[in-house]
């Protein structure tokens, strides 16, 4: 049976957009409702619930990803795609109309459910339709799609807020929606599978409490609770118990929702690694380095999405250099390697930051962890989605999402912990408020530095195999069958 990705449309940039849109359509939301967030409250009120309409949504879209992408790939990546679209959209009506707090969580939480359908599968569609030696010539377009969601997100969100009312923040998806899907399904190009196959509930049910205590541990420690309450301790052990228990479940499913021959490969696990780090980092660096310039640089709380300029823009130049070498030369490794040294060193002088430091050079030090992420980020999915099988595609792409938003989580709550403490007694009126904010950002970015140095030995480690051109057949796990999810 056939291994290789399907017949390439002749205009692939054109049929990409779509899923580019959806992609951008999941992006925007987060930033978009945070904007609107204030209110959002001032007229629903339950302002003690407020933090579970992010909660709702970042829970429903980490343990819901590797779901979709299984499905992606018994069932076929392109109607599993489009679905997910639809939750999207069914949830984001329903939260626009939502008539107070409690409905709101719970409708965010149904778009959650739909943002890890499209996170996990717009990587398994592109891995589908682009073989990994050509995939860096479109890897620009997916930078793009985050710098316009983290940098357009809270301007819009300002805009349509202020302009619409809070229920347009959720509206807005719905035109932006339906075009992703209309061109979804008119220039997606891709037959659909027919496997017979036990779906794995246990596998599923196992999976998704372990996502959810971690990213719950994640959310509420050095916050909501401290690090060593019961709560964050028995969140732990569900941790620890349930994962025991779905690896259990996966070496004996028929068809586990996360195959283990899918970890085999040196690379993908390298390659897990170094995702984990750069959504550790990249995450901390999107939520702290506006908070730094707006309590001790003094910069305009309504310009926060401008002020991560100076790390977006290298990330979708660099990004799309990189992927261009890559497709001439089929070489990969150094780019890797490259990024991870450049976020390393680029935390490592923003933990240099203090009371004195100008704008310019906090620029400079944010276009060096740019650079960073537009070599690591894309080039680590191309390496997980060139060590697996065609058949596990989707689980790979999802896989790899799943790691960089758990990466994202658990770095922002051992950030917040360390700012938190840094400024604790602290008013922003008392006269030791700027250094303590300092400090804090200081310790946050020493440890985000550690993190990434991880990545970059992680790097070092990766096994330079040769990328599949057209036509190639997929890497094999030894003893296993070629099989295709579209076959």
């Amino acid at each position: 049976m056939p291994t290789q990705p399907v017949d390439r449309p002749r205009n692939l940039r054109l049929t990409l957009l779509g899923v580019m849109l959806a992609m951008l359509l999941a992006m925007l939301d987060n930033t978009i409702v945070g904007t609107a967030m204030p209110t959002i409250v001032g007229d629903l009120g339950g302002l003690e619930h407020i933090s579970w309409v992010v909660t709702a949504y970042t829970l429903a879209t980490a343990a819901s990803t590797p779901v979709w992408g299984k499905f992606g790939d018994l069932y076929g990546r392109k109607v599993v795609f489009l679905a997910s679209i639809v939750v999207f959209l069914a949830g984001s009506v329903l939260s626009g109309a939502a008539r107070s707090m409690p409905e709101l969580i719970g409708f965010r939480a149904l778009q959650g459910l739909g943002a890890g359908g499209i996170a996990g599968l717009a990587f398994a569609l592109i891995g589908s339709l682009v073989s990994p030696r050509e995939r860096g010539r479109y890897q620009g377009m997916t930078a793009s799609v985050m710098a316009i969601g983290t940098i357009g997100g809270p301007l819009l969100g300002g805009f349509v807020t202020g302009h619409l009312g809070w229920r347009w923040a959720f509206y807005l998806n719905l035109p932006l929606g339906l075009v992703a899907l209309v061109w979804c399904h008119v220039m997606l190009r891709l037959p659909a599978a027919r496997v017979k196959a036990r779906i794995d509930w246990l596998g599923i049910a196992l999976m998704t409490v372990t996502i959810i205590a971690v990213v719950l541990a994640a959310t509420w420690a050095g916050t909501t609770y401290a690090w060593g309450s019961w709560q964050i301790a028995a969140l732990a052990a569900v941790t620890a118990v349930g994962l025991a228990a779905f690896v259990a479940s996966q070496r004996r499913a028929a068809e586990p929702v996360l195959p283990p021959r899918v970890f085999g490969p040196r690379n993908f696990r390298l390659a897990s690694v170094m995702v984990f780090a750069s959504g550790a980092a990249m995450f901390g660096a999107t939520l702290y380095l506006p908070l730094f310039q707006q309590s001790v640089q003094g910069a305009s709380a309504t310009s926060s999405g401008l002020l991560l300029l100076p790390m977006m823009l290298p990330i979708v130049v660099v990004s799309q250099i990189a992927g261009k070498v890559m497709s001439r030369t089929g070489k990969y490794k150094v780019f890797p390697v490259l990024g991870a040294g450049l976020l390393t060193l680029g935390m490592l002088l923003l933990s240099t930051m203090d009371t004195g430091t100008s704008r310019t050079l906090t620029g400079v030090f944010m276009a060096l962890v740019g650079s960073g992420l537009g070599f690591l980020m894309q080039m680590t999915t191309t390496i997980a989605q060139n060590s697996v099988e065609m058949r596990d595609m989707g689980v790979a792409s999802a896989g790899v999402t799943l790691f960089r938003t758990i990466g994202g989580s658990l770095g922002v709550a051992v950030f917040g912990s360390l700012f938190t403490r840094a400024l604790q007694g602290r008013r922003p009126t008392d006269t030791g408020y700027l250094a303590s904010a300092a400090d804090g950002t200081q310790q946050i970015f020493l440890l985000a530095a550690v993190v990434c140095a991880i990545a970059f030995i992680a790097a070092l480690a990766v096994r330079e195999v040769p990328l599949r051109g057209p036509g190639a057949p997929a890497q094999r796990a030894p003893g296993r069958p070629a099989v295709s999810p579209h076959a």
